[in-house]
């Protein structure tokens, strides 16, 4: 056998993974999958910025490659792909040439949606979230107008490639003062649900979710890592609304928009359908996964609210609703022998507290520290809480299953 070649493909496989946004277990045991089915014994390190990958010959000869990780999307369709693509190797055992040529055709056919549609995903989870959150029709629209701005600066970015912070600076600042700016001349009803539900893109949603699995699975250093990464970007958001409503209130007035109730379990399913749709195509799934990944959504807010509706409380809501997320996208992962994270993501995408970090820095920049901190605590609680309703599942899970090793 050619090692090196066989050392090529599982690094060039899980450099692939890596950079689709797949988390660090799914990496990692891809690779001892793969080199197992040679009868190779692999050593595998990553962590979201690099893979090692090491191996022995059977004369002893160690072996080890490194690949760096940069910047990476959200590409969850590579990630369904490169994980069929592991799957495949290890039933069928192919030689690592051959290996090698399967997976350069994976990755020339990999897939994307076009500009306009991707824009059209941007819109429609801006002005879905603008919906459930309270807004007005005509706010959900001011929500989609926002989310394409959210986009078009998204896709001038990618080619400049600019560090994470500042990418997500650079679009929510305008996208808020937009928002503000609409609401002064009357077109909108309320600045603040189009700025949340525009908001939403720029939430972290796929950094959280694999922060959370990772450290599930042990994978600590990662996890950590991810976690500091969904922290300065919950930065970025801050300062860039921020900056947009000083801005606004030095142009006009200060944004004064009413508090307005959430959408119910009812009147919630159509724009968390629409908003979750859009973020299917904001993360590049396809067919009719896209369709299954947005009804999670749905299911996860009709739980949700539902249990706010009967007299729950939000920390039982959220937990609860999670839970529905969280275990939807374990069984669907089964049934359609796909990787959970694309369902699991778009699943909890309506209960991420995007709302609570925009109050948050609004309370803090009005000077009413009281509130801020009340809201501060509350929306950290509320992640944890999901966090831990996410560890809760997959634990489970994967005690269900250790012995009987299946695609998550």
């Amino acid at each position: 056998m050619d090692h090196n070649a066989l050392l090529d493909l599982l690094t060039d496989l899980g450099y692939e993974l890596a950079m689709s946004g797949a988390e660090t277990f799914r990496v990692e045991e891809s690779i001892r999958r793969i080199a197992g089915a040679y009868g190779i014994e692999a050593e595998v390190f990553a962590i979201p910025n690099c893979i090692t990958v090491s191996i022995e010959t059977p004369e002893g000869k160690p072996m080890t490659r490194m690949r760096r990780i940069g910047i990476h999307g959200n590409d969850l369709d590579a990630v369904e792909r490169f994980s069929g693509l592991s799957r495949a190797i290890c039933n069928r055992r192919p030689s690592p040439a051959e290996a090698k040529a399967w997976l350069d055709l994976v990755r020339s056919q990999g897939r994307r949606y076009p500009l306009w549609i991707d824009l059209l995903g941007h819109g429609l989870a801006g002005g879905g979230f603008s919906l459930l959150f309270g807004g007005s029709i005509v706010d959900g629209l001011c929500g989609a107008v926002c989310g394409l701005v959210v986009g078009i600066i998204s896709s001038f970015m990618d080619r400049l490639r600019p560090n994470q912070f500042f990418r997500i600076l650079a679009a929510a600042f305008p996208m808020a003062l937009l928002a503000y700016a609409m609401e002064a001349l009357g077109i909108a009803h309320n600045a603040d649900v189009v700025t949340i539900g525009a908001l939403m893109l720029l939430v972290p949603g796929l950094l959280f979710t694999n922060a959370m699995r990772d450290i599930i699975f042990g994978d600590t250093n990662s996890g950590t890592n991810r976690i500091v990464q969904v922290l300065l970007i919950s930065a970025a958001i801050a300062l860039g609304t921020a900056a947009a409503w000083n801005t606004a209130e030095a142009l006009w007035t200060a944004p004064a928009s009413p508090d307005v109730p959430m959408a119910g379990p009812l009147s919630g399913i159509i724009p968390s359908l629409i908003g979750c749709l859009g973020f299917c195509i904001v993360f590049n799934i396809h067919g009719k996964g896209a369709f299954l990944c947005a009804l999670g959504g749905v299911l996860s807010w009709v739980a949700y609210s539902l249990i706010l509706r009967l007299g729950g409380s939000d920390a039982v809501a959220f937990f609860w609703g999670t839970i529905c997320g969280a275990a939807y996208s374990e069984i669907m992962a089964r049934v359609r022998k796909c990787p959970a994270i694309a369902y699991l993501v778009i699943a909890i995408f309506p209960l991420l507290p995007g709302a609570g970090l925009y109050y948050t820095m609004s309370y803090a920049l009005r000077g009413e520290m009281s509130l801020f901190a009340d809201k501060g605590m509350r929306t950290a609680a509320e992640a944890g809480i999901m966090a831990v309703a996410i560890l809760l599942v997959s634990t489970v899970v994967r005690m269900h299953t250790v012995r009987r090793p299946t695609e998550r």
